[in-house]
């Protein structure tokens, strides 16, 4: 358990002297998920996973937006003496992995991103309204879901107001992916996910393309048959493969004068 701020976070660190990985969750989900891409990778890499504050085993907070979750990576990566680690992301963690790119291009070696992020996101007070009582409507089963790690311990409406952030920050995503320095590379899921329809799922990801055309740093590794939310357990051989693209990118950039 790492104290950070207001609450304490679960790390898992394999150690050794392997590449470094960072795993970063989903909104609502626990480390837990990333054991199939851990596995197909072996034990020649360094993993480490953690869960965000409410989510998995670690504690509660005041504090639930996106900069929290880049202060508890920022704290991470220090507690754990990670140098220059692959970041794979999957959705919101994906967001979190390009903002920490960004922002940190000399830290990070690269990214992985698992179906994100996409530069889309709902941005008017009607869709947010929509959000907010989808969960409202949904909340006797967030005690259930959690169960299998894909809730957090917060009330519906915090539930929420997380949806709503990643919206706006999805939103404004462009100049973020832009700017991006360090090799990424998407993993892109099909079809739609629970909660979502009209395409939404497949409208978010072609906003992608004329970012792939500006940002050559940027290229999709594979687009596999999952959906959103099944992606991470029925495509980990994908994730893996993207995150070994990643290494060996790093490798050749090392070894150039």
């Amino acid at each position: 358990m790492l104290p950070v701020e207001d609450t304490a976070l679960a790390v898992t660190d394999t150690g050794g002297t392997g590449t470094p990985v960072v795993y970063l969750n989903g909104s609502y989900a626990s480390q837990r998920h990333w054991r199939p891409v851990i596995n197909d990778l072996g034990s020649g890499w360094r993993h480490i996973t953690y869960d965000e504050r409410a989510r998995g085993k670690s504690k509660t907070s005041a504090d639930y937006s996106f900069e929290a979750c880049v202060r508890d990576l920022d704290a991470v990566l220090k507690a754990r003496g990670m140098e220059r680690p692959i970041l794979v992301g999957w959705s919101y963690g994906a967001l979190l992995g390009v903002h920490w790119a960004a922002r940190n291009p000399d830290r990070v070696a690269g990214v992985v991103g698992v179906d994100g992020p996409y530069p889309y996101g709902w941005t008017d007070d009607a869709r947010h309204e929509y959000i907010r009582r989808m969960f409202h409507k949904g909340r006797w089963l967030l005690p259930i879901v959690r169960l299998v790690g894909n809730a957090a311990r917060m009330s519906a409406e915090q539930h929420a107001e997380i949806n709503i952030e990643a919206h706006i920050l999805h939103a404004a995503l462009e100049p973020v992916l832009d700017s991006l320095t360090v090799p990424v590379r998407y993993v892109v899921a099909s079809g739609e996910a629970l909660g979502s329809k009209d395409n939404w799922q497949e409208q978010m990801r072609t906003t992608l393309d004329p970012v792939l055309a500006r940002n050559p740093n940027l290229t999709i590794s594979a687009k596999v048959a999952s959906n959103h939310g099944t992606i991470v357990r029925k495509d980990f051989r994908a994730i893996a493969e993207a995150t070994r693209e990643v290494a060996a990118l790093t490798r050749e950039s090392r070894r150039r004068p």
